[in-house]
């Protein structure tokens, strides 16, 4: 039931929030990379394979998509769906190599394909090389809803996020999710069970590699380009470095952890020289080239002090607190029944 008042208070600031000065692109930015924090969750936080690979999925699909739109003309919705589909297929592809590996195996194949794919993508004519993809046009939605207007084009991402972020619940809490969450913590005993692991870690993997190519494509129709940096393997650490912040096998905690990182890459330039305005410190200027450095100290405090991610140490402490406050409430209630034990056997 929490869960549910929080989505909706979420999904209501959201709704209102360019009304209140919130840029739409900017949110939208957001919103992919949520996307694609909750993608690699699904893996990382409920089936415990760490995937150094994501970026492959999320560029790919942004180059496919964005190419399909601006040099074959196909509308936004098709171009989204095939950018899902080629990171379904990416991840079908790279599956079937990896999933038979464990722990930092498993890892350095995904890195390895990855690496593979993003040497392809600076040749490939498509892509642009160095100067990436651009001048993707948005086109128009079932070829009516004009998608120029940012607004308009806010409320169409926003409903394809609350949509998939609904379905990754039902995933999670569907019987399919709870075998994912067996293999994580006993992939021994699920196996004794019966169950074929490496079919689900499959499936899991393609899942998670489709909507990582969806948030890709959705990212290009926004911004309207897309470049190698997409399919680096540097955008993996980073949407790794999202969903540990935020949280592991928490529904809020990549999307929480998506916007730190973005927010921090996007407006701490901004904010340092507002800085070095206000203090005449000209060392401030220089605060937007230390975004590397401010993450990776976040991320050593996360490890050190928060090992559960910011939304996993708040849930955490939330749960404490109720205990105490469910044996608090229970103690009077003892007592009362020790006192009329007493007066009853007193009666007597």
């Amino acid at each position: 039931m929490r869960n549910w008042i929080v989505g909706v208070v979420v999904l209501g600031g959201l709704a209102v929030a360019p009304w209140l000065g919130a840029y739409p692109v900017f949110l939208m930015k957001l919103m992919c990379f949520a996307l694609f924090a909750c993608s690699l969750d699904l893996l990382l936080g409920y089936v415990g394979l760490l995937s150094f690979g994501h970026a492959a999925f999320f560029g790919g699909a942004a180059f496919i998509a964005g190419s399909a739109m601006r040099d074959h003309g196909w509308p936004p919705e098709v171009a989204l769906l095939l950018g899902t589909g080629v990171g379904a297929a990416l991840g079908l592809i790279f599956g079937l190599f990896a999933i038979r590996r464990k722990g930092i195996y498993f890892a350095m194949v995904t890195l390895a394909f990855a690496q593979m794919l993003f040497f392809f993508c600076v040749q490939a004519p498509f892509t642009g090389g160095e100067d990436g993809l651009q001048g993707v046009p948005r086109g128009r939605l079932f070829g009516v809803l004009p998608l120029d207007n940012d607004l308009t084009l806010y409320f169409v991402i926003l409903s394809i996020t609350a949509v998939v972020f609904l379905f990754l619940g039902r995933v999670i809490h569907s019987p399919f999710g709870r075998i994912l969450t067996a293999l994580r913590e006993n992939e021994a005993r699920t196996i004794s069970l019966g169950y074929d692991v490496d079919r689900f870690k499959l499936l899991a993997f393609v899942l998670s590699a489709a909507i990582a190519g969806l948030a890709g494509a959705m990212k290009t129709l926004v911004l309207g380009f897309a470049t190698l940096s997409d399919v680096h393997w540097s955008l993996s650490g980073t949407v790794i470095l999202m969903t540990l912040i935020g949280g592991l096998g928490t529904r809020l905690g990549p999307v929480v952890g998506a916007v730190i990182v973005v927010v921090l890459e996007s407006r701490l330039a901004a904010f340092g020289g507002w800085l070095a305005d206000v203090t005449q410190i000209a060392w401030f200027q220089g605060l937007g080239e230390s975004v590397s450095v401010l993450t990776g100290v976040m991320f050593v405090a996360c490890v050190l002090l928060f090992k559960r991610g910011i939304v996993g140490e708040c849930a955490q402490w939330l749960e404490r607190r109720r205990r105490v406050q469910a044996l608090g409430a229970a103690r009077p209630a003892q007592h009362d029944a020790v006192r009329t034990g007493l007066a009853e056997g007193q009666g007597g």
